[in-house]
């Protein structure tokens, strides 16, 4: 197997991550808009029920964009599995917070998602993930840390990162293949 290869493969099958990234996005906003103007609950159940939806909506987004939206038998399919199944594992770690300090959903849930993107980084052959990651761990422990009256801005953020490196992961693809 060809390692440059089959990152380029996942690469360009997924345009950088654009698809997950909106569609993670656009359920962050929806999480941190119930948190702010509903109530905390709805919010952190858009978010954790919304998550596990990203995976099949991607898909969707995928063919109503006429793209390829998976790779059969693919060598790095094993490793996308593991890289999925990190984040639900780790909710159990942003619950404990929550059950701490509710105002820690977002921050904690925004750490373990950073870590979750440091496999992208191989998986794509894209340091962008690299940044991202750091970007959501760093912006997670601020929050956390020094502004935690602010309960739903960690969502915001969060929501606006996503959706900057959606582009970004697209912008990346399209210009570099």
């Amino acid at each position: 197997m060809d390692i440059t290869q089959a990152q380029r493969d996942v690469r360009t099958t997924f345009l950088g991550g654009f698809a997950g990234q909106l569609v993670s996005s656009v359920i962050w906003f929806l999480s941190s808009a119930s948190y702010a103007w509903l109530s905390f609950k709805t919010g952190a159940l858009v978010l954790v029920v919304g998550g596990f939806f990203i995976f099949p909506l991607t898909q969707l987004l995928l063919r109503l964009m006429g793209r390829p939206f998976s790779l059969p038998g693919h060598p790095m399919n094993g490793l996308a599995m593991q890289v999925a199944f990190t984040l639900p594992l780790t909710l159990p770690l942003v619950y404990v917070a929550t059950l701490y300090r509710q105002s820690l959903f977002y921050p904690a849930f925004m750490i373990v998602l950073g870590a979750h993107y440091l496999p992208f980084v191989f998986l794509y052959g894209m340091r962008q993930f690299a940044v991202l990651a750091a970007l959501l761990i760093s912006f997670g422990v601020f929050i956390g840390l020094y502004l935690p009256k602010a309960t739903s801005l960690g969502g915001w953020v969060t929501a606006t990162v996503l959706l900057t490196f959606a582009f970004i992961g697209r912008y990346t693809v399209l210009h570099s293949e």
